[in-house]
């Protein structure tokens, strides 16, 4: 039985969430536990996050970001689960 299986997070973060060091704190909360992938300010005001790794680490970091940075204030976390894709090699801000 594989015990690594990676499985893909794909969530939308929205409240106040721009502006006050969201991004970041993924990024760093993200690298900590080992995962690949992306976040960004969305248009909306939202963060979109797109993660991969192993489904404990995955759901660490979505219980992180409904919590965010101190200035934060998360009203709403729509996460999805899918296989992962295994195309990212590390984890970074967009812009």
């Amino acid at each position: 039985m594989e015990t690594d299986t990676k499985e893909r997070l794909s969530a939308r973060i929205a409240g106040r969430v721009q502006g006050v060091g969201f991004r970041n704190f993924t990024r760093m909360r993200a690298r900590q536990l080992g995962l690949t992938g992306w976040v960004r300010n969305e248009q909306d005001g939202s963060v979109r996050l797109e993660a991969e790794g192993p489904r404990g680490a995955l759901e660490d970091l979505l219980d992180a970001v409904h919590e965010g940075p101190r200035l934060a204030r998360v009203a709403d976390v729509d996460a999805d689960w899918d296989d992962a894709t295994e195309e990212f090699e590390n984890f970074r801000v967009r812009r």
